[in-house]
């Protein structure tokens, strides 16, 4: 049973015009939300695959007007079939919604959609026309009725909203096809000036976003996915090669002050973007460098400090002061912030410490037992963690696992294991992150489970494991690992590192702040607007949404800021209509892996050149080389430009 009265989404016809409720077929392939705010409900939506209405009285002519406007609006130009065609088609339409539509206008739009869909070099082209010509097939009725009653429409507001299946995949919903087609045109400095509308981190995301945009990539349909992320990075070194200015101006000095908790990735983006509207902000970091975890937690060769520094030092050209070696709680309060003038704060602490494994033997201070948190932080900050130990066994399978066992080798330790409980094709972390480790000589235990850590004298000599096999899916939809009855074995080992998981510490905050937190030792916000239940505390990030990807955290950063700027300024703090309808076309559904994409393969993505892995295992040194301007702009060339309209009736 279903509301929707009629719909051609995903290529399956259904109408239930005229049907009882009861009797109404249900719509496959679409999972189109009933509400769009709490004011306004969903009455119809069309896009790059077809129509759906759910409102009888929805105009279905002013509503393909509308579309069809946004749709031309969009075309780049660049191919003759969309940039006339689509202008064309637009120009019929109004002039039937205007009553001066002609009978043979229904088979010249039928004749431009089906040209323009067949012979447009890219998606917006191939797509646009879609929805008018699933029209002109099961509405034409009404076509006809309105061309020969002269009639005019009144025209209505609709809501637009560009997309392409890599952006509405990206946790901060970058700009990708934009600053991906400027790489392609050579104009690089442009590119990156797209990427900093959405994010001030472009050189450290093109370096450790774990790249869900990838995933969503309509060239894999063909071959492989563009090499977006690297794509990301190249035009971030581009200007640090060059030497180039950045590009980033501030507005002048507003006098509302804001207090950042944390220098991470959160914090360092809401300070951003705050100073872009030209508040002064003051960053409070408890370390001594910026970056959080992305410095201290992601070892250099994966993401050189001068990296973070560089961007950092874009964050206090916007105007913050970042005061270093500072914690919250000990050297000063939430309260004392708001006493020394500060409008709003927002709290971007990170991740910093280990969940545990709960098996016997690990809270008992054994010389050798490290959490991997700490691991990294003291290696990171240069020091070997235990010098004394030589052979390592990590426990966990995601990229905080994936980089303890990596930087052990890099501070001279021989042997190194991971124990993972689930298989191989379980595993979180970053693929190209476990092939690197199995390159550089890591020792891969899967399907095995910690028991209890072996120790003599009060220092570790190994861990007892037991053997697992994959039973039902659990929550995850991964299947649940379950141990196998007398299977149990010995690895000997110096130092065991548990790495299953991260916590978030909010020791900081004293009962007296009066900022509420969840039975999962996260923040409390509002959804949708960051605010906690203390007027004028925002927060975002890991603390909120417990521990996650960098891209989210830097993504919900800036749009943290928009609510901060709107609070000060004493408007509604609100979740705006273009986060709502990112939320609408993320339920919908942009990319279909099952999607039969005509343009021919053969061409395989670009990769980053890697050092050999019996020299890189030892040093902290990139191991990754960026592109050159050939391969970038090859690689763009790549790109489907995915770019697909969609409008909504409310």
């Amino acid at each position: 049973m279903t509301d929707i009265l009629f719909s051609s989404w995903g290529g399956a016809v259904v109408d239930n015009r005229g049907k009882p409720e009861a009797e109404r077929a249900p719509i496959p392939n679409l999972n189109l939300p009933l509400e769009f705010d709490k004011e306004k409900k969903v009455r119809a939506f069309i896009g790059w695959d077809g129509i759906a209405i759910r409102d009888p009285e929805v105009n279905l002519i002013d509503l393909i007007r509308a579309y069809m406007e946004a749709v031309q609006k969009e075309s780049c130009g660049k191919c003759t079939p969309c940039r006339v065609g689509t202008r064309i088609m637009s120009s019929i339409l109004n002039r039937i919604a205007g009553g001066q539509g002609k009978v043979e206008d229904l088979d010249r739009l039928k004749y431009l959609g089906e040209m323009i869909g067949k012979s447009s070099k890219c998606n917006l082209g191939q797509t646009g026309p879609k929805p008018v010509l699933h029209a002109l097939d099961h509405f034409k009725a009404q076509f006809s009725e309105v061309i020969q009653s002269k009639k005019k429409i009144p025209r209505e507001e609709y809501k637009v909203k560009v997309t392409a299946p890599c952006e509405s995949a990206c946790p901060s919903h970058l700009p990708i096809t934009r600053y991906v087609e400027l790489i392609k045109e050579g104009r690089f400095t442009e590119s990156l000036a797209a990427i900093r509308e959405a994010t001030c981190l472009a050189g450290v995301l093109g370096r450790v976003c774990i790249r869900p945009c990838e995933d969503n990539c309509r060239r894999q349909n063909v071959d492989e996915c563009v090499s977006i992320k690297w794509l990301k990075r190249f035009v971030a070194d581009y200007e640090l090669d060059k030497r180039r200015e950045p590009g980033v101006t501030r507005v002048p000095t507003r006098s509302e002050k804001v207090a950042i908790i944390g220098a991470g990735p959160a914090g360092l983006t809401c300070a951003y973007y705050l100073g872009l509207k030209g508040y002064p902000v003051t960053i409070f970091e408890r370390l001594g460098e910026p970056g959080g975890m992305a410095a201290v937690g992601i070892p250099d060769y994966r993401l050189p400090r001068d990296i973070v520094r560089y961007e950092t030092s874009l964050v206090e050209r916007m105007g913050a002061e970042i005061r270093y070696n500072t914690q919250v709680g000990k050297d000063i309060t939430l309260s004392q912030i708001f006493e020394q003038g500060y409008k709003a704060i927002f709290i971007g602490v990170g991740a910093h410490t280990n969940t545990p494994m709960g098996v016997e033997g690990e809270d008992k201070g054994y010389k050798g037992f490290i959490p991997g948190v700490y691991y990294l932080l003291e290696i990171n900050l240069g020091r070997d963690p235990y010098p004394e130990g030589k052979r390592v066994v990590v426990v966990g399978g995601g990229n905080v696992a994936i980089d303890c066992v990596r930087s052990s080798f890099r501070i001279g330790k021989a042997d190194v294991n991971l124990v993972y409980r689930r298989t191989k094709k379980e595993m979180p972390a970053d693929r190209v992150e476990i092939h690197d480790a199995e390159e550089e000589g890591v020792k891969f235990h899967y399907l095995c489970n910690p028991v209890r850590i072996i120790e003599k004298d009060g220092k570790v000599t190994g861990m007892e494991c037991i053997r697992m096999e994959l039973g039902e899916p659990d929550e995850s939809g991964r299947r649940r690992p379950v141990p196998i009855k007398g299977s149990e074995f010995f690895i000997e080992a110096d130092i065991v590192i548990p790495a299953i998981g991260q916590a978030i510490d909010l020791s900081f905050l004293d009962e007296k702040d009066g900022v509420k937190t969840t039975k999962r030792s996260t923040i409390a916000v509002q959804e949708g607007t960051f605010q906690t239940n203390r007027a004028g505390i925002f927060s975002a990030g890991d603390c909120v949404i417990g521990p996650d990807v960098l891209v989210r955290g830097a993504g919900h950063g800036k749009r943290a800021a928009e609510k901060i700027d709107a609070f000060v300024q004493g408007r509604e703090v609100k979740e705006s209509e273009d986060e709502r309808l990112e939320t609408l076309v993320e339920k919908i559904k942009v990319y279909s892996k099952d999607e039969k994409i005509g343009n021919p393969g053969g061409q395989k993505r670009a990769m980053l050149e890697l050092l050999p892995p019996d020299s890189r295992k030892w040093i902290f040194d990139e191991v990754e080389k960026g592109f050159s301007i050939p391969i970038a702009q090859k690689e763009a060339e790549r790109c489907l430009r995915c770019v697909r309209v969609g409008l909504l009736a409310v």
